[in-house]
């Protein structure tokens, strides 16, 4: 019972166990003969490959010194504006074609029920040719990246961000701004912009006309059944002097009017 479950001895390790692993304190027989490790060294170097190492690092230095020096000079030629020689990598057609393709068009269309034709930057929007060629600045420019509504106006009875619609791609259509909301000579206003003074529904006025012809647009659709459906798809307009709840009660009474 006390003899020695825990007590085995391990398994004496083989000789060959060993084989090819010097211990720390027993020399081989390359370091007991230095002629012999002499020899071994002369004849590495001596081998042809014995430079590959040297000569692949060296290659490697000279591609990325090379790499350096094309992705500095396109850099310099990209901000001088600059094309480089000879063809595109990637196949695309030479940058002589795309400086000489048409960057202007023409376009005709009804803003306001008058018609415009215009030569235009096929790159303009419909909000600038609006402000800057057609001199109807009632429609304001806000963030110019259709977030704030404060450009909002009708084409073809529907709302649009003006300053996301490129002018050149609404060829015949018929386009309602601010200004053409109330046209006639006689000063009365659209329902929609009487509902807004007697709610006094805005302050600065800077997002108003955006407010307006979105509020239009939004009882036209059929969007006002609710004050909480109203807030839903007028929610892309901003105001930012916080008059939502004055803005609600003017689309709330126009649309109870039956007139937009």
């Amino acid at each position: 019972m006390g003899g020695g479950r825990g007590t085995r001895s391990a398994a004496p390790v083989p000789p060959t166990a060993w084989r090819g692993h010097a211990s720390a304190g027993t020399p081989t027989s390359e370091s007991n003969n230095p002629s012999r490790r002499i020899e071994r060294i002369q004849m590495s170097s001596e081998r042809p490959d014995s430079h590959a190492p040297a000569a692949a690092e060296s290659a490697s230095t000279l591609s990325r010194r090379t790499f350096i020096t094309t992705a500095t000079a396109a850099g310099g030629a990209a901000v001088s504006g600059g094309v480089l020689p000879g063809p595109s990598p990637l196949g695309t057609e030479p940058a002589e074609a795309a400086v000489a393709a048409p960057v202007s068009g023409r376009v005709s269309l009804t803003v306001n029920g008058k018609r415009h034709t215009a030569e235009i930057d096929n790159r303009t929007s419909l909000l600038d040719l609006l402000r800057e060629q057609l001199g109807l600045t009632g429609t304001k420019k806000g963030c110019d990246a259709g977030a704030c509504g404060a450009c909002t106006v009708l084409v073809d009875g529907r709302r649009v961000n003006a300053c996301l619609a490129l002018a050149v791609r609404l060829e015949g259509a018929e386009v309602t701004t601010i200004e053409g909301l109330a046209p006639g000579e006689d000063d009365d206003l659209h329902p929609l912009q009487q509902a807004f003074i007697e709610q006094d529904a805005f302050q600065c006025g800077y997002c108003t006309p955006g407010q307006i012809m979105s509020g239009v647009g939004c009882i036209r659709e059929g969007h006002t059944g609710s004050r909480e459906e109203i807030r839903e798809w007028m929610s892309g307009n901003i105001c930012r002097c916080g008059c939502y709840v004055k803005i609600v009660n003017a689309v709330d009474k126009a649309a109870r009017a039956g007139k937009a």
